[in-house]
């Protein structure tokens, strides 16, 4: 699998959102993407990130910049997931790990003192053109949608 590197184009994918949508990531050409990744739906981290998301998602929208959650969850537990938190952006479903893997965000994490393969917490900046232009991995989810609002008023 290539890796995408900071500079270089983000190769097309497409999957499932919610909204009964299809989401191709070529169609958002024009417009900055964020793509941030999580673990799961409806958990405390996740649920803390997406209302911070949600929180800022108009000074996201005056710089031309759309944001898209994504984890594996399946689209009812997204549509679940974003009505209950009345998030402002969609949600992708990944599965089957297709786009997970594009972006190398999974990982063998610890909790509770078991190892099991997830999703680590990453979020992903692409540019008008398609350009990958900034990363966070590990994320923290304190203060990090500031961090990315940012990073997005810069490229």
């Amino acid at each position: 699998m290539t890796e995408i590197l900071i500079n270089q184009e983000v190769p097309d994918f497409s999957c499932l959102a919610t909204g009964d949508k299809t989401i191709k990531l070529s169609d958002y050409r024009g417009s900055n993407v964020i793509l941030y990744f999580y673990p799961k739906d409806s958990t405390p981290g996740c649920t803390q990130e997406g209302k911070d998301f949600s929180a800022h998602f108009m000074s996201f929208q005056e710089l031309d910049t759309i944001i898209f959650g994504i984890s594996r969850d399946g689209i009812k537990a997204h549509e679940n997931f974003k009505k209950k938190q009345v998030f402002a952006f969609d949600l992708l479903s990944d599965k089957d790990e297709t786009i997970c893997n594009l972006f190398d965000v999974m990982k063998m994490k610890k909790i509770y003192g078991r190892e099991s393969r997830g999703i680590e917490r990453s979020t992903f900046l692409i540019d008008k053109k398609g350009i990958l232009r900034h990363e966070w991995r590990k994320v923290k989810v304190k203060e990090h949608v500031d961090e990315v609002l940012h990073a997005t008023q810069n490229i």
